[in-house]
């Protein structure tokens, strides 16, 4: 027997008795449609197993169904937490999410932006730091009249959208627990001078010192670069010093990772001589030894809802019967993550766990 026809547009209209203008705007997620019907829609869809084809929503709609994400960042950790919430969401909304690596500052930055938009003709494209601050790359997508989200930039830009979370009072609330636990001589490595959160995180701390009266000690900051190995290095010139620090932060996961890395190869033990505090909760983080405390970092929620900030929701196309559209500027909520690497001062270090 030959296989069954696959679904059409048709019997999803026929089956759940509407037009087939309304199953096409489910389908794109246009607003207008009532929630009810919209619902009704997308069962009938799951029961068909109807798939629209590619080639014919981008002729109808004049759309690609394209996501592009932009990035130049040295942490993978968090560029594959991006991309792993923008390519869940879009696949969801019946998009695809291509990837890109731009260099930030190659000469022809302009030039690659406008070649890329040229050859992909994207409905949208999410930008990370330090991409998201780069005046070339915005101009150049504005000329072309791409939209685009910004995740984590400077500042909020009334000409595009962004999401983000708060990095200084996340700072600030990781250093206030290393304070309490009786550490005062709290060392921080600093992330990459041309990203933003680097200098956030930075402020965070500096906060949390002066509400406690502490003195901020320059021979406590080290310039990093969110990567492993600066990390490492920057472990080395703290730990050296005559008066070593007794916790660190460090503004990423990466750059603790290299501390603890660091702090082993001295034969200290952490955290009973050394207490260690990380910033992103990326999956190394937790399975270390000891397991690493930090700031969870909401990106797969911020890489969600960048791609609805591009495409729309269900919820937002409701929103045009009567509701409140969300903010096209979404700061999302943060999580401190208390693990062992941390520790109150002088407190015994941590029992290595057992094998087998």
């Amino acid at each position: 027997m030959p296989p069954p026809k696959p679904a059409t547009i048709i019997d999803v209209a026929r089956e759940a008795g509407v037009s087939i203008k309304t199953v096409s705007r489910v389908l794109n997620q246009e607003p207008g449609v009532h929630s009810d019907t919209r619902e009704a829609v997308l069962k009938v869809v799951a029961d068909l197993k109807y798939r629209p084809k590619q080639s014919a929503r981008s002729l109808a709609g004049g759309r690609s169904f394209l996501i592009g994400l932009l990035y130049y960042d040295p942490s993978a950790a968090f560029v594959g937490g991006v991309q792993q919430g923008a390519t869940l969401r879009c696949r969801e909304a019946g998009y695809h999410l291509v990837v890109e690596s731009l260099h930030n500052d190659a000469p022809d930055l302009p030039m690659q932006v406008d070649r890329m938009v040229s050859a992909l003709r994207p409905d949208g494209m999410i930008l990370t730091p330090p991409l998201c601050d780069n005046p070339q790359v915005l101009a150049a997508l504005q000329e072309s009249q791409t939209p685009c989200v910004l995740i984590s930039p400077a500042a909020d830009d009334p000409e595009h959208a962004s999401v983000r979370m708060d990095d200084v009072h996340a700072a600030e609330e990781i250093t206030n627990l290393l304070i309490s636990l009786g550490h005062t001589r709290i060392a921080i490595i600093k992330g990459a001078k041309d990203q933003v959160a680097s200098k956030r995180r930075y402020q965070g701390y500096a906060a949390a010192l002066k509400a406690h009266k502490i003195a901020l000690d320059k021979d406590l900051v080290v310039q990093g670069d969110f990567t492993f190995d600066t990390g490492v290095d920057a472990a080395y010139q703290l730990l050296s010093r005559r008066q070593r620090p007794t916790a660190v932060f460090a503004s990423n996961d990466e750059m603790a990772l290299g501390v603890l890395a660091a702090a082993q190869r001295l034969g200290l033990s952490v955290p009973g001589d050394l207490s260690i505090a990380g910033f992103d909760d990326t999956p190394a983080a937790a399975r270390v030894w000891p397991p690493l405390t930090t700031v969870r970092q909401p990106m797969d929620d911020m890489a969600r809802a960048a791609v609805e900030l591009l495409v729309g929701s269900p919820r937002d196309a409701e929103a045009a019967e009567g509701e409140e559209p969300k903010s096209r500027h979404r700061v999302l909520p943060h999580e401190l993550v208390v693990r062992d690497s941390t520790a109150a001062l002088g407190a015994k270090a941590t029992a290595r766990p057992k094998k087998g």
